[in-house]
């Protein structure tokens, strides 16, 4: 069964009069865009007598709103995490609100708005513009007996890293296109700036060693995303995770399936195999650290099947949006496959990639 995750505090909600009729043009789900490039997602919905929602900015999970409310034709949405202040021996002394602010207006499908954020000392803050689609109704579950199965791509030779670049974080430029089969990436392609990079072929595997030295600053390591992308597909690889590892791989760049050390826990949305902050697997098929696991993953129609180990743990489930980490918001848009590498190390092989029809 298909579970959703949000975390955060409480909710309240208040909302005008005008606004609390069916027509509120802010109900829906929203792919964000912020102005310095990445991904966000905001839901609002209607349920009996309040309003509810959630957020997710560029990183992590999406998280439950504290609170919403409208003036006039503006959106205010509220998120509060509470953070430790501890003194100069590193004991709590108290608890501070940690405040995150969304204030949007909408025309039609499209929104405009400011992220709001107060720097971790409170002494000052963080604002970012960003703009917002309305995503499309979900389709309903595609019959995936109809689908048929493209021609091989084997996206990784065994040899080099040919066919992928390597990309820090949450940083891309759109520089120029890139020649791949399936749709336009229209013109986005990776940076190398400001990342090291921990990935390299060893012994016919995709082997990322992303080394830190003790007592030295912190090494930002890169992502590996390949040059093509695809819309619609079927993705098999085997992968190695080390104890405590933790890497993942985003389809069409927009949601990671989780890869993690995760073996002997309760399935959730952060376990192996999850949608990762969506979607939970129904069930746990993880091996212990240290041996080859294999993954078979469908995307289609904006649902996604995975199977870990030969089990089946995610059935066809849909996709209510972009995850922590994805390289856009726009689910409409052909991909790239991208493997995280900024966390562990990981080892991968065999990935094998092959375009569906109907």
């Amino acid at each position: 069964m298909r579970k959703k995750v949000y975390y955060g505090a409480a909710v309240i909600l208040v909302a005008s009069g005008f606004l609390a009729a069916a027509e509120n043009p802010f109900l829906g789900r929203w792919a964000l865009t912020p102005a310095s490039g990445g991904a966000g997602w905001l839901e609002v919905r209607q349920e009996p007598g309040y309003f509810d929602g959630a957020l997710l900015w560029m990183g992590g999970s999406p998280e439950l709103l504290t609170s919403i409310y409208f003036d006039g034709d503006t959106l205010h949405a509220l998120r509060v995490r509470m953070d430790d202040i501890r003194d100069a021996s590193g004991a709590v002394i108290r608890k501070q609100a940690h405040p995150i602010t969304i204030t949007a207006s909408v025309s039609g499908d499209i929104m405009n708005g400011v992220f709001a954020e107060p720097s971790s000392d409170s002494a000052s803050v963080f604002k970012q513009e960003f703009s917002g689609q309305r995503i499309p109704a979900l389709p309903p579950a595609p019959d995936l007996s109809t689908v048929r199965l493209g021609e091989a791509i084997s996206l990784f030779n065994g040899r080099d890293l040919d066919g992928w670049s390597v990309f820090g974080g949450a940083r891309w430029a759109s520089l120029k296109d890139v020649n791949k089969p399936g749709s336009e990436l229209q013109g986005w392609t990776p940076t190398e700036k400001n990342v090291a990079n921990g990935w390299s072929v060893r012994d016919g595997m995709l082997v990322n060693d992303p080394v830190q030295q003790e007592g030295q600053p912190h090494i930002a390591y890169g992502n590996l995303v390949t040059d093509g992308a695809w819309e619609d597909f079927n993705l098999t690889l085997e992968v190695n995770v080390p104890p405590d590892g933790n890497s993942g791989i985003y389809l069409r760049g927009i949601y990671e399936v989780q890869v993690v050390d995760s073996f002997g826990k309760a399935p959730d949305c952060h376990t192996m195999g999850a949608i990762y902050g969506r979607i939970e697997p129904i069930v746990s098929a993880e091996k212990p650290a240290g041996e080859w696991q294999t993954l078979d993953i469908t995307l289609a129609d904006r649902h996604v099947t995975v199977k870990l180990n030969g089990q089946l743990i995610v059935d066809n489930q849909p996709l209510a949006g972009c995850t922590g980490g994805a390289l856009w918001s726009d689910e409409s848009r052909a991909g790239p496959v991208y493997l995280q590498g900024d966390h562990t190390a990981v080892q991968y092989r065999n990935i094998v990639l092959r375009p569906l029809s109907r």
